[in-house]
């Protein structure tokens, strides 16, 4: 998701619902308009960017989807990917932890940190495939992210359970530009007060539920799940503009999952998590992007620099 505008990339933003994807499945060439399974870049719902993960949110704005569309994923949760994904580098030797390509792994970058806010990504199938997915990223330097994979007539059991927990403050980070749910839309001042044990039931644990997916398929995700109906609204609002390269965005206002992610971090105080896997995200572009040029990084960058310096 992206901002409040309009997300960036993988799942960030609205009216680019169309727009070719330009990476492939590995990242290394420019797959052609009919490509399979890469049309579209990621764009958040809560601020229409597009990553090809949803600035904070989801990528686009219209309110509803064709019923029936052939990229919803099947009931049953047990039952793969109706089409497996392939693309020209489907080949590349990867690493088996962090998926990129081994010419630069990305492993000895990799930095945990704590929040006081948590996130929970609701993925849709097909996007579990794509290397250049940034969703993944989040649970990597966050350890309390998950993961949900997200099946329109089976949702996850585990997600219904922690969505009735009290503890928990849930926000789903989706752009505010459709009328039937404006009662719902909230700012970051309700995160904060989710905190502070003197309002509503006491100190809760914020939550953000990023719709990590095309904006076509997020917006799907956020019309079509009735358990996230009752839950409050929050749009991304960010300046930022994406640094993601593996997909092409529609405008530099659409963030990917990550830089959203990086943002709602920030805005809820938890900056020194912001700032990590902002780093963390600043290193898997650089390393991707040079793979894809079948180039080996000579030598770590700042980013990467202050990673190793943190594990230190």
């Amino acid at each position: 998701m992206n901002d409040i505008t309009e997300p960036a990339g993988e799942t960030a933003g609205p009216s680019t619902d169309d727009t070719p994807e330009a990476d492939t499945a590995d990242g290394f060439s420019d797959p052609p308009a009919t490509e399979p399974l890469a049309t579209e870049p990621y764009q958040d719902p809560a601020t229409g960017a597009s990553d090809g993960s949803f600035t904070g949110a989801a990528e686009g704005s219209t309110a509803g989807a064709a019923e029936g569309s052939t990229d919803e994923p099947d009931a049953d949760p047990a039952r793969p990917a109706r089409r497996e994904f392939k693309a020209r580098g489907s080949t590349v030797t990867r690493c088996d932890i962090c998926r990129l390509p081994a010419l630069n792994c990305l492993c000895p970058y990799r930095v945990q940190a704590e929040s006081l806010t948590r996130f929970w990504l609701i993925t849709h199938s097909l996007e579990h495939l794509k290397p250049t997915n940034t969703g993944r990223l989040i649970a990597d330097v966050l350890p309390s992210t998950e993961v949900f994979t997200w099946y329109r007539t089976a949702p996850d059991e585990q997600l219904l359970e922690l969505l009735a927990d009290e503890r928990f403050a849930p926000f789903v980070i989706f752009p505010d530009d459709q009328p039937d749910y404006a009662d719902r839309v909230v700012g970051m001042e309700a995160v904060h007060d989710a905190k502070d044990p003197a309002t509503g039931t006491g100190a809760r644990i914020p939550v953000f539920i990023i719709l990590d997916g095309t904006w076509r398929q997020a917006r799907r995700i956020f019309r079509r799940s009735p358990y996230l109906d009752g839950l409050p609204v929050l749009p991304l609002a960010t300046e930022r503009e994406t640094r993601y390269r593996l997909r092409k965005p529609a405008s530099k206002a659409h963030l990917c999952t990550a830089e959203v992610a990086v943002e709602l971090l920030r805005q809820a105080g938890d900056g020194d998590a912001g700032q990590v896997l902002d780093d963390y995200f600043d290193a898997f572009n650089d390393s991707y992007g040079a793979s894809r040029r079948h180039r080996r990084l000579e030598a770590p960058t700042p980013a990467m620099e202050r990673l190793l310096a943190r594990r230190a």
